[in-house]
């Protein structure tokens, strides 16, 4: 069994996670891809998030007295199909100081496909100076399954409130759910020209055009400024897996540009290739 990654186990990189699943990959990609230069090995990087589906989970602290903890959060998501296992809550994309009394925080947790939403387990390891924590509710935005659901507590996880319980399930409240258009992972691969200056270290984004008018939000194509220096260069091919709208079958056009600003801002872009992936990963 080959299980790559080829990805960062780090809380300021990629999607700031520090424990990662892997699915296995058929042997014949590792052996190809090990004849290749560096730059397909992170193609092994891209075969993993291809199988996996991302969630955006929003937690809401309290407005009440002591409500936000200093504590280590965690979260398991349990689906139809499996469950993501324990997940630490350590990079908010929103605030430095996370959990803070009426404060939402973001998170992005990756996983293999659960299924179906049915609950989750969120709670915390009691440890630091202010431990205990009023949550308000957790709302976690399944793109794959065009659900975005809504968890409410509004209860103490704290050893001397409520019932001394410093982990608790929760349901979603149905009427409290939104439905849209599920999201399908697209293989975007960007090659940068082989010129003088070509290469930028702005923000790059892309909007994808369906037939019918239907068309994708505008999505960056770097998670952070990090990433930004790193891609892009001249004579470089970037590949990324990008969960995005179903605009079909048929892709009419696409929009990329970038959102200018800093040094190195100019441009000049070769081609871009794009294939939408199937739910297996092919």
């Amino acid at each position: 069994y080959y299980f790559p990654c080829q990805r960062w186990l780090a809380v300021e990189e990629d999607d700031g996670q520090i424990v990662r699943e892997l699915v296995p990959v058929d042997e014949a990609f590792v052996k190809k891809d090990s004849e290749n230069d560096g730059q397909s090995l992170a193609t092994l990087g891209l075969e993993q998030k291809a199988k996996s589906t991302t969630y955006t989970v929003k937690v809401k602290t309290g407005d009440k007295k002591n409500a936000g903890t200093d504590a280590n959060v965690f979260i398991t998501l349990y689906g139809s199909k499996d469950d993501t296992g324990i997940v630490s809550l350590k990079a908010s994309k929103i605030n430095k100081n996370k959990f803070e009394r009426g404060k939402v925080d973001e998170f992005t947790v990756e996983s293999v496909d659960i299924g179906d939403l049915k609950k989750i387990k969120i709670g915390h390891d009691n440890k630091g100076n202010s431990t205990g924590w009023f949550l308000e509710w957790v709302e976690i935005d399944a793109p794959s399954l065009g659900q975005c659901l809504k968890f409410p507590c509004g209860r103490w996880l704290d050893k001397s409130e409520d019932d001394g319980a410093i982990e608790r399930i929760i349901f979603p409240a149905e009427l409290q759910t939104t439905e849209y258009i599920p999201f399908v992972p697209y293989e975007i691969t960007v090659y940068t020209s082989d010129i003088f200056g070509a290469g930028t270290d702005a923000d790059v984004f892309i909007v994808l055009y369906g037939s019918d008018g239907i068309c994708t939000q505008q999505k960056s194509l770097c998670l952070n400024k990090r990433e930004q220096r790193m891609y892009f260069e001249r004579n470089s091919v970037n590949q990324f897996i990008v969960e995005l709208e179903d605009v079909g079958d048929i892709i009419e056009k696409i929009r990329i540009g970038h959102k200018g600003g800093g040094l190195n801002s100019g441009w000049h872009l070769d081609r871009v290739a794009i294939r939408r992936l199937l739910p297996n990963g092919k």
